[in-house]
């Protein structure tokens, strides 16, 4: 009983805080203050799902008490069955309902809930690695779908044959940055080229980066120092395209605080014929840019105390590999190998995210301990 006290305890330390926050988040003054009023409800959520768990650990604990006192006492061998039959579910839901609570206490990523910027890039290989920069943007459009997220191009250059040098898209929906932070890094693709005549199977590689989605106020910008240009837009839109000049160029010079260096950060925007639209949302994305450099070390802290780097640190690691020969997907962190390629490549990737999260997850509970 003593971890379940010393559990019982840290939770019952959380209630006062908790009444607090409800409180607070009710408050005028903290309304108005938008940077700390988004930052108490974040917390007021993941303490009620805290409060949750505990309430229902404190009944299951309960249970397990009452079962006991009837089994030792009453003489009825329906109302002892009854006890028995208790005292097994909850014994079973205490040890799981710990992990779980456990996990809730050990601060989750504050960036976790963001919507993010997503950028796929055509590594090695030419044509093939456009080709198949394509072919990943469609898995991630799929799976977004799936999820009942929204999908939005900001900036896209065609491949000669196809597929995208790079795509810069944005994902909105709930938790994204949670989910989608898993695949930064490079995919390495394994199959025969449309153009190889030989049969060889050539390999090639994309990078992608995910940054979880500035706010606001996350971010401070000299918007007076940013030089606009504008032009063109290329792409699908008839004539408007060739007459209105609603592409949209920020340049904004940033001193990075991490190595004292200025930068010329450089972000485009052609989503919208509307210009104005398009300025807020290259803004939007040299927010996320920044706030990403930012971040950095942040990322790097963590990816150094952890050995397996599941989720941060070095983007230019090999993650995944694409074998289309044997329909074989490889999840190099994890030692994940399924063969259903074809599925995966239409969306079907949670399952693969799931075991990252489930590592992710045991690597936090092991720098707690610590």
């Amino acid at each position: 009983m003593a971890s379940e006290n010393s559990l019982l305890e840290k939770l019952d330390g959380l209630i006062s805080r908790f009444e607090e926050v409800s409180t607070l988040i009710t408050d005028p003054n903290v309304i108005a203050d938008q940077k700390r009023y988004v930052k108490l409800t974040k917390e007021y959520k993941d303490l009620g799902d805290i409060m949750a768990a505990r309430k229902e650990y404190v009944l299951c604990l309960q249970n397990v008490e009452n079962a006991r006192e009837i089994l030792s006492s009453e003489d009825d061998p329906e109302m002892k069955e009854m006890a028995r039959e208790e005292l097994n579910e909850s014994e079973q839901r205490i040890p799981e309902l710990e992990e779980k609570i456990k996990l809730l206490l050990v601060p989750a990523d504050p960036e976790d809930s963001k919507n993010v910027v997503m950028e796929i890039r055509g590594g090695t290989g030419g044509d093939e690695a456009a080709l198949f920069a394509g072919d990943l943007f469609r898995m991630y459009s799929k799976y977004c779908e799936m999820k009942g997220w929204k999908v939005t191009v900001s900036s896209f250059s065609e491949g000669a044959s196809g597929g995208y040098k790079e795509i810069i898209f944005n994902v909105v929906g709930e938790g994204v940055y949670g989910i989608l932070k898993y695949e930064s890094g490079v995919h390495r693709v394994q199959r025969v080229p449309a153009t190889e005549t030989q049969g060889r199977v050539h390999t090639s590689a994309a990078t992608v980066a995910v940054l979880p989605e500035a706010e606001a106020f996350d971010v401070e910008i000299n918007e007076g120092a940013i030089k606009w240009d504008t032009f063109r837009s290329s792409g699908a839109g008839g004539q408007n395209v060739n007459k209105v000049e609603s592409g949209v160029r920020a340049r904004y010079m940033w001193k990075n605080p991490n190595t004292g260096v200025e930068e010329e950060i450089l972000v485009e925007c052609t989503e919208t014929r509307d210009q104005p639209k398009n300025k807020e949302r290259a803004l939007a994305r040299l927010r996320t840019f920044i706030y990403d450099r930012e971040h950095q070390k942040y990322i790097d802290d963590i990816a150094s105390r952890r050995k397996t780097m599941v989720s941060t640190g070095d983007r230019s690691a090999k993650i995944r590999t694409y074998n289309y020969p044997q329909g074989r997907i490889t999840d190099h962190r994890i030692n994940y190998t399924i063969y259903n390629l074809a599925a995966f490549m239409d969306g079907d990737i949670q399952d693969c995210i799931d075991h990252l999260i489930v590592a992710e997850n045991a690597e936090r509970l092991k720098d707690a301990e610590m």
